[in-house]
C-alpha cells in the first residue's frame, strides 16, 4: 500500500527552505558607496543606512530606494525673464546641488529636483527683474551668488546644499541682439582707428626723430669736413707763403705770377663779371718796364738800332 506522507513531508521541507532563503534575500541588504537609504519599520521612519552591509527584519522593514549623495548638476530649459527696463530675456541655468540628509529629502519634499527647478525659476525673476538689461549681462557672478544664497538657505531643510549656480546663456532679443551687435562693430572699428591712428603717429614721430638725427650727424660730418679742409688749406697758404718769403721773389716774379693768375678767373660759363685787383695794374707796370729793358738788349743782339 503506497504512503504519501514521505512525499508531503519532502515538499513541506523543500517549500521550508525556499521560505528561508526569501527571507534571507530580504534581510540581507548591501549599501553601495556614495548612496543613502531610509529603512521605515511598520511604516514609520526608523533609521538611514550608510554604505556597506545590514540586516532587517523581513516583512517588518521596509527599504525605501536609495538616494545618490553625489553632487548632482541639472540644467534647466530657458527661462523667459523680464528686465527691470521691460526687456525679455532668456536665460539658461545650471545648478550644482548635493543631498546631505535622506532622512529630509525622502520626507521634507515630495520631489526635491522639481522643486529645485521651480524655487531657481522664482528667484531668478525676482534677481534679474530689478536689473536693466546691460547689468543684467555683465553682473553674471552678482546673480550667481544672489541665486546660491537664496537657493541653499530654501532647501537646506529639504536635507539639500547648493553649491554653486550658473547662469549658462543670457539671450536678449533679436532686436537688441542686432543693436548690440552694430554697437559693438562700431566700438571695434573705433578701437582700430584710434590704433590706426596711433600707430602713424609714433612711425612719424620716429621718421622725423630718424631724419633730425641725420641731418645733426650730416651738419657735424658736413661742419668737421670744413674745419679739415680749412686747416689744409691754410696750411698749404702758409707753406706757399713761407716758400714765397724764403725764396725773396722781386718785382718781376710777382708780376709773371699774376699774369698766370688771370686766365683762371675767367674759367667756368657762368662767370660774366670778373674784378682785377689794383695790384694787377702794377704788375703789369713792372712788366712792361722789364720787356721795355730787355728790348735794347734784344736789338743789340739781332743787329738792331741801339738806343740813344
Amino acid at each position: 500500500m503506497f504512503n504519501p506522507l514521505p512525499v508531503v513531508l519532502s515538499f513541506l521541507l523543500i517549500a521550508l527552505v525556499i521560505f528561508v532563503l526569501i527571507v534571507l534575500i530580504r534581510s540581507v541588504r548591501i549599501v553601495p558607496q556614495a548612496r543613502a537609504g531610509v529603512v521605515e519599520r511598520l511604516g514609520k521612519y526608523q533609521r538611514t543606512l550608510n554604505p556597506g552591509l545590514t540586516i532587517l527584519i523581513p516583512f517588518v522593514d521596509r527599504l525605501l530606494p536609495l538616494l545618490d549623495l553625489r553632487e548632482q548638476v541639472v540644467s534647466f530649459p530657458p527661462q523667459p525673464v523680464i528686465t527691470e527696463d521691460n526687456l525679455v530675456v532668456s536665460i539658461d541655468t545650471v545648478v550644482y546641488f548635493q543631498v546631505t540628509d535622506a532622512r529630509a529629502a525622502t520626507y521634507e519634499i515630495a520631489n526635491y529636483i522639481q522643486a529645485v527647478e521651480q524655487l531657481t525659476t522664482t528667484t531668478l525673476r525676482n534677481v534679474v527683474g530689478g536689473l536693466n538689461l546691460e547689468q543684467a549681462l555683465t553682473s553674471r557672478d552678482q546673480i550667481n551668488g544672489q541665486l546660491r544664497g537664496v537657493l541653499d538657505e530654501a532647501t537646506g531643510r529639504w536635507g539639500i546644499r547648493v553649491s554653486r549656480v550658473e547662469l549658462k546663456a543670457i539671450d536678449p532679443p533679436l532686436s537688441i541682439q542686432d543693436s548690440m551687435e552694430k554697437q559693438m562693430r562700431a566700438e571695434r572699428d573705433r578701437r582700430a582707428a584710434i590704433l590706426t591712428a596711433e600707430g602713424t603717429k609714433q612711425s612719424q614721430i620716429l621718421t622725423a626723430e630718424g631724419e633730425r638725427q641725420a641731418a645733426i650727424l650730416k651738419a657735424e660730418g658736413d661742419a668737421k669736413a670744413a674745419i679739415l679742409r680749412a686747416d689744409g688749406e691754410a696750411q698749404a697758404i702758409q707753406k706757399v707763403f713761407d716758400a714765397i718769403h724764403a725764396g725773396r721773389p722781386d718785382q718781376k716774379l710777382l708780376a709773371y705770377q699774376y699774369l698766370q693768375t688771370l686766365p683762371k678767373l675767367a674759367e667756368g660759363t657762368s662767370n660774366k663779371l670778373w674784378i682785377i685787383p689794383s695790384e694787377v695794374g702794377e704788375a703789369l707796370k713792372g712788366i712792361g718796364g722789364v720787356l721795355g729793358n730787355v728790348a735794347p738788349d734784344a736789338g743789340d743782339s739781332t743787329g738792331g738800332v741801339p738806343r740813344h
